[in-house]
């Protein structure tokens, strides 16, 4: 009779080491180049465009909120991001006249942070391209 070793409870386990060669490390960037200072200029300056556009579109969409919710305009808060909005409101305050002002704000402001947000996806690849 001969003995032949049982495998343990668990074998199809993941727990259980594996005989199987440690794989060789990966670099980074196989193949790449350092990072150079001009690529870490142009990442953050893309960064930042992409930052500030949806900055930007967020104060749009905040006051466009604020508005259709009817906050409190004697409020600080509202009378900041009121004052964000139209200036960052690209001449689209004023697109379409509904029959209610507020929808009215929801739709022109809306667009506007729309358009932020397209402008500065947009003008953030232009300037990453710029740097190959």
């Amino acid at each position: 009779m001969t003995d032949t070793p049982k495998p343990p409870p668990h074998a199809g386990d993941r727990l259980v080491a594996s005989s199987a060669p440690a794989r060789p490390h990966r670099p980074a960037r196989p193949g790449g180049s350092p990072v150079t200072t001009w690529q870490r200029i142009v990442s953050s300056m893309s960064y930042l465009v992409k930052v500030a556009s949806r900055v930007a579109a967020l104060s749009l969409a905040l006051y466009a909120v604020f508005t259709v919710l009817r906050a409190n305009p004697a409020n600080i808060w509202y009378q900041f991001v009121e004052s964000l909005a139209s200036s960052l409101s690209l001449g689209l305050a004023t697109l379409f006249q509904l029959a209610d002002p507020r929808w009215t704000t929801l739709v022109n402001y809306g667009l506007a942070a729309l358009v932020w947000l397209i402008i500065g996806s947009a003008l953030a690849g232009l300037i990453r391209r710029a740097a190959r």
